[in-house]
């Protein structure tokens, strides 16, 4: 009898579109200047490409509930590349209250952040990625439970919106895993998290 292979528990992926000051709240606003597009950023051919390899190492995702409750009216009724991706991935909502709607493979978890991570790790064989949900990534980027950090940069400086950064409460040391710019301008950086004081 041939034993089953060990699941592996991957990384916790935070990922999002960002201006180069680390604005977050309207990614329209950097990919590209086109403030009347009403469906998700249209980001250039390389930053798809990075995406898509991304979206290859992810076997879970791990949403805020206010990005749940838009993306899960949204997402079921795109015909978007990304679509086929959100719409089938296990789904993990961080909030205190039932989950409305039936967007499948969703699934609510509460509790302390650092159990919920834990927890989730556990059961996933692969990477969890964090989309969009800014209040819950700058959350994880505060409590140092991030252990990868991939960003698409817009080639803008914008004064509106939160900032992905200014809750985190301390010096944080990262190694570079990547870095490539696109052919719009843009740049995508990958990072490895050093949570370690210094």
């Amino acid at each position: 009898m041939t034993e089953e292979p060990e699941a592996r528990m991957g990384k916790l992926v935070l990922y999002t579109l960002v201006s180069l000051d680390g604005a977050t709240e309207d990614p329209h606003r950097y990919f590209p200047e086109t403030p009347e597009y009403v469906g998700p950023p249209i980001v250039d051919e390389d930053i798809a490409r990075h995406e898509e390899a991304l979206l290859a190492r992810t076997a879970a995702v791990l949403l805020g509930r206010t990005t749940y409750d838009q993306w899960s009216r949204f997402w079921p009724t795109s015909s978007d590349e990304f679509a086929g991706f959100i719409n089938n991935v296990k789904k993990y909502v961080v909030t205190s209250s039932p989950l409305t709607g039936d967007w499948p493979n969703a699934e609510a978890v509460s509790g302390p952040l650092a159990d919920i991570v834990r927890d989730v790790k556990a059961a996933t064989d692969g990477d969890v990625c964090v989309h969009a949900s800014i209040t819950l990534a700058k959350a994880l980027l505060a409590a140092g439970l991030v252990d990868e950090l991939c960003l698409s940069v817009g080639r803008v400086i914008d004064p509106a919106g939160p900032r992905l950064f200014d809750e985190v409460p301390d010096r944080v040391v990262m190694t570079l895993l990547e870095a490539a710019p696109t052919s719009s301008g843009s740049v995508w950086l990958r990072y490895a998290m050093d949570t370690a004081p210094h």
